[in-house]
C-alpha cells in the first residue's frame, strides 16, 4: 500500500511532492491545535468558576489568586488571575482589567488556526497547477513527440493531471473538516472565556459587593463636599 502510494505521488512529479509536503503540515497543524484545544487549554470549567465566585463572595481575593495562579497555563484561568489582581480597585479598573484578559487569552486559542484553511486551499490550488502542467506535457507529446512515443507521453501527461487533481483534493477535504471541527471547538472557548469574564467582573464591581463600592475603597472622596479638592494620595489611588 504504501508502495502504491509513493508511486502515485512520484508519478506525479515535483507538484505532487509539494502536495505531500502541505499535508504533512496540516497534519502537524492539526496534531497541535488539537491537543491545545481539546487537552491543554481544557478544563472542568463550571467546578473551577464556582469556586472561584465562592472565594470571592468570601472575601477570600487572595485564595483565589493563588488558585488562578496554580492554573495559569489555563486561559480562563489566567484570564482570572488579570482581573482579580484588580479586585481591591474601582470598577472602571476592573473593567480595563477584563478588557486586558481578553486580549491576552483571545491569541491563545486563535494562534495558527487560520494557516489550516490556508493550506486546504493551497492543496486545492496545487492540484489545479498540476492538472495545468499534465495537460501542458499531453499537448507538448500530440505536436512535438515522435509517433512511436507520442501514445506514451499523452498518456503520460493525462496521468499528471489526474494524479495531482486527486492529491490536491485528498489534503484539502481531510483539511477542510478538520478545520470545521477546530475553529467550532474555539468558538466554544471564546464564547466561554467572554462569559466567565463577564460573570466574575459583574461579581467583583460594586454593584455586587457592597465592601468594594466606591464609598468603602475611597471614603473621603466619596464623602467630600461638591466642589471640594480631591487630596494628592486619593487622586493617585483612583489612577
Amino acid at each position: 500500500m504504501v508502495t502504491e502510494i509513493l508511486g502515485f505521488i512520484k508519478d506525479s512529479g515535483v507538484v505532487g511532492w509539494t502536495i505531500l509536503g502541505t499535508g504533512v503540515a496540516v497534519g502537524a497543524l492539526v496534531v497541535e491545535r488539537s491537543r491545545a484545544l481539546y487537552f491543554h487549554y481544557g478544563m472542568n470549567v463550571d467546578a473551577f468558576t464556582g469556586k472561584i465566585h465562592t472565594l470571592v463572595l468570601s472575601k477570600k481575593v487572595d485564595e483565589a489568586i493563588v488558585t488562578c495562579a496554580q492554573m495559569e497555563d489555563k486561559p480562563l484561568a489566567r484570564a482570572f488571575k488579570t482581573i482579580l489582581e484588580k479586585a481591591d480597585r474601582d470598577d472602571e479598573t476592573i473593567f480595563q482589567a477584563q478588557d486586558i484578559a481578553m486580549s491576552e487569552c483571545v491569541p491563545l486559542y486563535t494562534k495558527r488556526l487560520h494557516y489550516l484553511s490556508m493550506l486546504a486551499n493551497v492543496a486545492t490550488l496545487l492540484g489545479l497547477l498540476g492538472t495545468i502542467h499534465g495537460l501542458i506535457l499531453s499537448f507538448q507529446a500530440v505536436a512535438q513527440a515522435d509517433p512511436a512515443t507520442k501514445q506514451q507521453m499523452l498518456a503520460n501527461g493525462i496521468a499528471v493531471s489526474m494524479y495531482t487533481t486527486a492529491l490536491g483534493l485528498a489534503v484539502a477535504i481531510p483539511a477542510m473538516v478538520l478545520y470545521s471541527f477546530l475553529i467550532s471547538r474555539q468558538n466554544e472557548l471564546l464564547e466561554q472565556l467572554q462569559e466567565k469574564c463577564s460573570k466574575l467582573t459583574e461579581t467583583l464591581t460594586s454593584s455586587s459587593i457592597p465592601g468594594l463600592a466606591k464609598n468603602h475603597v475611597y471614603p473621603d472622596v466619596a464623602n467630600a463636599p461638591a466642589g471640594a479638592q480631591v487630596p494628592p494620595s486619593h487622586s493617585s489611588k483612583a489612577s
